[in-house]
């Protein structure tokens, strides 16, 4: 190959998709494992590769040429070939810099950070900390190598006033759970989690809904690309480039999630706005009766409804983790448990397709709202539920049409 990526696994790597936005250069994975990376390097046939966990630190054995931010930080993510010489060098200290200047809106780095995690990334996190001069603090569960434990960063330095995970909490495929809460820290100007996987992991969720400025790992993702990109061709990196290339991953891979109320059209508009983007189509009720063998209102009728919703946030926390890029209806009162509704912002936009209650008719297949009173009684409890969870609010009341179009153009 001429240019790429090697690393051990690569299943779910968008490296691919952003070099193919980036430039017209053929940009391939390839997964070695360790003993396959120093012959794969001897040998050279590459023009420039890069390089993720875990060979960040095993190939600089092999290289002629180490660039001093590397050197010190000891990774390598980035090898170029020049005339047979192996030239290393380390673009996440680009794009980690990158991310937080994003999430500071470029406003000075000071005080006290703390970097979770004790891997090469947090040593490029503590490098760029360092560089945009602030103190780093390394904490890890074990508190090794000067690293302070989870305990006692909760204890005695809870004046932080950043935080950054470089630890595989929340990272595909285990999307639950986090290093430590933000909550617990009430000085924060903001977060960044290197994980890109899924697009918002617990940690820049939860971070969010405590107002929080955060952001997940995919513009680190993308600026280091880019300037990878600058290292395979000798060209500086352009921000410009870097906010489009990221804008066009998030709406590729985020997913368009539809709510509300039952009758509300969700399933009907987004097979329209499905095969307007060419992109699957869900239907949690759908997943539901898979799993349950049977009709909803029988599952309703034998098991109860406490029953359901726990088959039903089963079933929201599968799409939520495994689908990226689709369209996703959910049931009408998916939104009422709180997992369900960050579950989906893991990897999702939620529209809330508000239509009148004039406009909702109760059918026999819906066991809550089977009549025009318990649809109207649904209503009246789940209104402020939408509008307190939806990131965007999509008049419901038109053609399936007009309001397929509606959220195209609030989601394009």
């Amino acid at each position: 190959m001429e240019y790429g990526l090697i690393g051990e696994k690569l299943g779910h790597s968008f490296s691919a998709d952003i070099h193919s936005k980036i430039g017209h250069y053929d940009y391939r994975l390839r997964e070695l494992p360790p003993e396959g990376v120093a012959p794969f390097l001897a040998e050279g046939n590459f023009r420039a590769v890069n390089v993720t966990i875990p060979y960040k630190t095993a190939v600089i054995p092999c290289l002629s040429y180490v660039s001093p931010e590397a050197e010190a930080i000891g990774a390598v993510n980035t090898v170029v070939n020049r005339d047979g010489k192996l030239y290393g060098y380390n673009t996440d200290f680009f794009g980690l810099r990158e991310l937080i200047l994003r999430v500071t809106e470029s406003k000075p780095l000071a005080g006290k950070v703390l970097i979770l995690g004790t891997g090469g990334t947090s040593r490029t996190a503590a490098a760029v900390v360092k560089a945009m001069g602030a103190k780093a603090i390394t904490v890890s569960r074990t508190a090794k190598n000067g690293a302070v434990s989870y305990e006692e960063a909760l204890a005695g330095h809870t004046d932080a006033s950043f935080l950054i995970n470089t630890t595989p909490a929340g990272m595909y495929p285990n999307t639950e759970g986090m290093a430590i809460d933000p909550a617990a820290y009430p000085h924060l100007m903001g977060v960044v989690d290197a994980v890109y996987n899924p697009l918002r992991t617990p940690f820049v969720r939860r971070a969010k809904t405590l107002g929080i400025p955060a952001e997940g790992g995919l513009y680190m993702l993308v600026a280091q690309a880019v300037a990878a990109y600058g290292y395979f061709f000798d060209t500086d990196p352009k921000t410009e480039l870097i906010d489009r290339i990221y804008g066009d991953m998030i709406t590729e891979k985020e997913n368009v999630v539809l709510v509300g109320m039952p009758a509300s059209g969700k399933s009907s508009v987004g097979k329209a706005v499905a095969e307007a983007l060419g992109r699957p189509f869900y239907d949690s009720d759908e997943e539901i009766v898979k799993e349950a063998g049977m009709p909803i209102p029988d599952y309703f009728a034998t098991y109860g409804e406490a029953a359901f919703r726990d088959l039903e946030s089963r079933a929201i926390a599968r799409l939520s983790a495994e689908v990226k890029g689709a369209v996703i209806a959910t049931g009408g009162g998916a939104v009422l448990r709180a997992e369900n509704v960050d579950r989906l912002k893991a990897n999702g936009r939620l529209f809330w397709l508000d239509r009148s209650l004039d406009r909702l008719i109760p059918t026999a297949d819906r066991p809550l709202s089977s009549d025009c009173e318990a649809l109207r009684k649904r209503y009246e409890e789940r209104y402020p539920v939408y509008r307190a969870v939806c990131d965007l609010r999509i008049d419901g009341n038109g053609r399936v049409d007009e309001v397929a179009n509606a959220v195209l153009a609030a989601f394009c």
